[in-house]
C-alpha cells in the first residue's frame, strides 16, 4: 500500500535526506579514487594523511588526527602501514614519550609528483568548474564546523 506523501512523511524521504546525499557521494567519491590511489599504493585515509604530511611535515599523530578528525586509534594501525610501506617514520619525542613526530620519508615526499596529477583527475570527473568546486567544497566545510560545534 502507498503511503501518503504528507508533510511528515517528506522529512523521512531517503532522498530528502542531508546526510544520504553526503553519504552516497562520499562512497562515489572515494570509488572514484581508488584506481587513482591502487597506482600509488595508497588507501584514501592513508592518502588523507599524506596530505596533511605533505602541507606540514612533522606534525605529532595528535596534531595529524586533528587535522583529519580521526582518534588515535584508527590514526596509528595507519601510520604503521605508511612507515611499513616506507613513506613516513614515527619517533618519539625525547622530552615526551606519549607524543609521536610523523615525518615523511625521501619516498613519502617522491610519491607527492606522482599524486600530483589526481586533483586534475577528480575536477574533470566532477564535470564542476573550479569556482563550483571551491564553493562546494566550502559550503560543506562550513557545515561540519557548525555540527562539530
Amino acid at each position: 500500500m502507498p503511503v501518503k506523501n504528507t508533510p511528515d512523511n517528506a522529512m523521512l524521504l531517503l532522498d530528502n535526506q542531508l546526510c544520504f546525499a553526503l553519504y552516497s557521494t562520499s562512497l562515489a567519491m572515494t570509488k572514484l579514487y581508488k584506481p587513482l590511489l591502487d597506482e600509488l599504493g595508497l588507501t584514501y585515509p592513508q592518502y588523507l594523511a599524506m596530505l596533511v604530511l605533505w602541507e606540514k611535515d612533522g606534525l605529532m599523530v595528535s596534531e595529524l588526527g586533528e587535522r583529519l578528525y580521526l582518534d588515535s586509534g584508527t590514526l596509528t594501525p595507519l601510520l604503521k602501514r605508511l612507515e611499513v610501506s616506507g613513506l613516513v617514520s614515527r619517533l618519539r619525542d625525547v622530552q615526551d614519550e606519549r607524543r609521536v613526530h610523523i615525518t615523511l620519508t625521501a619516498a613519502g615526499r617522491k610519491l607527492k609528483s606522482r599524486a600530483a596529477k589526481i586533483p586534475g583527475c577528480i575536477l574533470e570527473a566532477s564535470q564542476c568548474s573550479i569556482p563550483e568546486l571551491i564553493t562546494l567544497t566550502q559550503q560543506v566545510q562550513a557545515l561540519r564546523q557548525r555540527l562539530v560545534a
